[in-house]
């Protein structure tokens, strides 16, 4: 496996298509009643053709994304920007880029969008892989001394 490099991209993570059904159950699991995510004439009244999805939402997404690139535990900090809104109906595309890697933490730009192409989310996550993984831990192996000298113990 070659090690973790800026440029690198993540896989894509593709949301099924987001449902009525599952905006109850996400106002569950949060606690986000708000009636926009579930009550149609409340959205409509509130000048939206439909209900809208929660933007932490597509903020779990993100987070599904990084976590199943980086593995369990590896998420640091995950920021976003809500830029539109999602409705029922709606596939969310989630993407990253590494455009940083430090030591065992490494930098991810983040997007969301929808499947005419809006992006809803933009953002970053901070993660924190094994060395083994990093530019940085590969660049210690390969600069230490060289086959034959001595080390230090």
């Amino acid at each position: 496996m070659r090690p973790i490099t800026v440029g690198d991209k993540l896989p894509d993570l593709v949301s099924p298509p987001i449902t009525p059904r599952q905006l109850v159950q996400y106002a569950g699991a949060s606690g986000d009643w708000n009636e926009i995510h579930y009550h149609e004439p409340f959205a409509r009244a509130a000048g939206f053709p439909s209900v809208i999805a929660h933007g932490m939402l597509s903020m779990a997404f993100l987070g599904r994304l990084c976590a199943a690139w980086g593995g369990p535990g590896s998420v640091r900090r995950l920021s976003v920007r809500f830029r539109a809104v999602t409705f029922p109906g709606d596939v969310v595309t989630c993407s990253g880029q590494v455009v940083s890697v430090h030591g065992t933490k490494v930098e991810v730009q983040l997007s969301a969008k929808k499947n005419d192409g809006t992006i809803t989310l933009d953002g970053t996550a901070v993660l924190s892989l094994p060395a083994a993984l990093t530019t940085a831990a590969v660049t210690a192996a390969t600069s230490g001394p060289s086959a034959g000298e001595p080390v230090a113990s």
